[in-house]
C-alpha cells in the first residue's frame, strides 16, 4: 500500500494545475493518466485546434485581399500541416512528466479505479490517500446509431495524415463548425448533419444565423432538423441514412466524424465503489467541487458537475480552488459570472455572460443593443465575411449582463467584455473610454 496527502486522476489543466500547487506547499503528491500526459487542450483540443485554424485563416486573408492590392496563392499542405501541429503537441507528455518530477509529483501511467472511499487501484499499483481530485477531463460521445462503428471521433479528426475529399460531420455543436470550416478551407466538401432546430444552442440565435450563412459560402452544407438514420459502407467510402422534415436522404463521404458533443470520462472509474455520486454530467459537487457523497473526493474541469462551461479556463480555475480547498480548507467557492467562450469559425463567434433568454429566465431589467456592423470601417479594412453584436446592459445600474459577438477578432474583443462583467464598469464608461484607432477594440464604444 502506498499512501498520499493527494492523488490526482487526469493530467489535463485541471489536474496539473491542483498537483503543483499542493506539491509547492509540501503534501505528498501522486498522479495518474491512462494517456499521454498533457490533456485534451494540449494535445487533442484548443492548442492543436487552433494552431490549424490559424493557418486556414491565413488562406482565408489570402484569398480575401487577392486582386486588393495583393498577388498571392493560397494552398493548404495538409500533412505540412500535420507536421507544424505535432511540432508543438509531440514535446508536451515529455515536458508534462518532467515538470511534475521536478516539483516533485510521482507519476504514473495507468488507468484508475476506486477501491473504497480513499483507496485506488493504479495499474498494479494500490494506493490510498486522504485527498483525492478526479480531473479525467471528457471523452466524446458515443453514437448509437446502427454502424456507428464506421465513425471516427474529433480526437481522431486532429490527427489525420491525409484529408478526404469529403467530410460529413454528426452534430451541430462547436466542435462540428470549427472542424467543417477548417476542412471546407483545406478543401473538403463538408456536410453538417444537426438534429436539432438549431446549432450552437447555446449562442445567440442572431448571430448564429451568420455563421450559417458563412458556412454555406465556404461551400459547407448544413442539414438541420434531420437525424442520422444510419451509417454504411459504400464503394466510395461511407453513406449516411439521414431523415429530415423533406423525408429521407442519403449523404455519401469519404469520412463520418462523430462530433455529437462530449461527456464526462469517468464511466470506468469504478465511483460506485468509493462513494461517489455522479451523473449524466459528472460528478456530483457541492460549492467548494467537493463530492456531496464523499468528502474526500473533489473533482475539477469537465468532470466536475459545477456550474462552470466545459472551456480550458474554466477548468484552470476550478483546479486553483479544489488546490486551495485541499491545502487550507473549504475556502474558495468558484463564482462563474464571466466565461468568454469562442467558436473558432470564420469569422469567430464568441460570448460572455447571460444571454437574452438566460437574462429573461432571470428577470433582468435590461436593455439590448443589437446592430449590424458590417458597414463600419473595420469591417471594411478586413473585408468581413460577417461582423455584429449584441449587447445586454442592467437598466438599473447600467452594467454589461452579457455580450455576443461575431466578426474578425470578435475571440479577443470578447475579453474586454468580460473584463467589464467582471468590474462590474458601466457601459457609459465603455463608451467614454478612448480607445487606441483603428482597432477592434475601438468598436466596443458603439456596441455600448
Amino acid at each position: 500500500m502506498t499512501e498520499y496527502d493527494l492523488f490526482v486522476i487526469g493530467t489535463g489543466m485541471a489536474g496539473v494545475t491542483v498537483a503543483r500547487k499542493a506539491a509547492k506547499k509540501g503534501l505528498k503528491v501522486g498522479i495518474a493518466d491512462f494517456r499521454p500526459y498533457g490533456g485534451t487542450c494540449a494535445l487533442r483540443g484548443c492548442d492543436p485546434k487552433k494552431i490549424l485554424i490559424d493557418v486556414a485563416k491565413a488562406k482565408s486573408s489570402i484569398e480575401t485581399y487577392n486582386g486588393k492590392g495583393l498577388k498571392a496563392e493560397g494552398r493548404i499542405s495538409w500533412p505540412e500541416l500535420m507536421k507544424f501541429k505535432r511540432g508543438f503537441t509531440d514535446p508536451v507528455p515529455d515536458k508534462m512528466e518532467k515538470g511534475y518530477q521536478k516539483a516533485g509529483v510521482d507519476t504514473f501511467h495507468d488507468a484508475v479505479t476506486f477501491l473504497s472511499e480513499n483507496t485506488l487501484k493504479v495499474g498494479d499499483t494500490t494506493i490510498q490517500a486522504k485527498k483525492i481530485v478526479v480531473a479525467s477531463g471528457a471523452r466524446p460521445r458515443a453514437l448509437s446509431v446502427p454502424g456507428a462503428e464506421h465513425t471516427i471521433t474529433s480526437d481522431d479528426f486532429i490527427h489525420l495524415e491525409e484529408l478526404p475529399e469529403s467530410i460529413i460531420f454528426l452534430g451541430g455543436g462547436y466542435v462540428a463548425f470549427e472542424f467543417a470550416h477548417l476542412a471546407a478551407k483545406a478543401g473538403a466538401q463538408v456536410t453538417i448533419i444537426e438534429r436539432g432546430e438549431y446549432p450552437l444552442k447555446h449562442f445567440e440565435k442572431e448571430l448564429v444565423e451568420h455563421v450559417l450563412k458563412a458556412s454555406k459560402a465556404h461551400g459547407i452544407e448544413v442539414l438541420l432538423k434531420t437525424e442520422a438514420m444510419e451509417i454504411r459502407k459504400s464503394d466510395r467510402g461511407f453513406q449516411v441514412v439521414s431523415k429530415g422534415t423533406e423525408g429521407e436522404k442519403v449523404v455519401e463521404s469519404q469520412l463520418v466524424i462523430n462530433a455529437a458533443g462530449r461527456v464526462p470520462e469517468i464511466d470506468k472509474l469504478d465511483l460506485e465503489k468509493g462513494k461517489v455520486d455522479f451523473g449524466g454530467r459528472g460528478i456530483k459537487v457541492n460549492e467548494y467541487l467537493q463530492s456531496i457523497s464523499n468528502p474526500r473526493v473533489y473533482a475539477a474541469g469537465d468532470v466536475a458537475d459545477s456550474e462552470g462551461l466545459p472551456l480550458t479556463p474554466v477548468a484552470v480555475y476550478e483546479g486553483h480552488a479544489v488546490a486551495s480547498n485541499i491545502i487550507k480548507g473549504n475556502n474558495k467557492a468558484p463564482q462563474y459570472k464571466e466565461m468568454p467562450t469562442v467558436v473558432f469559425t470564420s469569422p469567430p463567434l464568441a460570448s460572455v455572460g447571460l444571454t437574452e433568454e438566460e437574462a429573461r429566465a432571470q428577470n433582468k431589467n435590461y436593455k439590448v443593443k443589437f446592430g449590424d456592423a458590417s458597414s463600419w470601417f473595420n469591417a471594411y479594412r478586413s473585408q468581413a465575411e460577417a461582423y455584429a453584436y449584441k449587447v445586454l446592459i442592467s437598466k438599473e445600474d447600467g452594467t454589461i449582463l452579457g455580450a455576443h459577438l461575431i466578426g474578425p477578432s470578435a475571440d479577443e474583443t470578447i475579453n474586454l467584455f468580460a473584463l467589464a462583467i467582471k468590474a462590474k464598469i458601466p457601459a457609459k464608461d465603455l463608451q467614454s473610454m478612448m480607445y487606441s484607432y483603428p482597432t477592434w477594440a475601438s468598436d466596443l464604444s458603439y456596441m455600448v
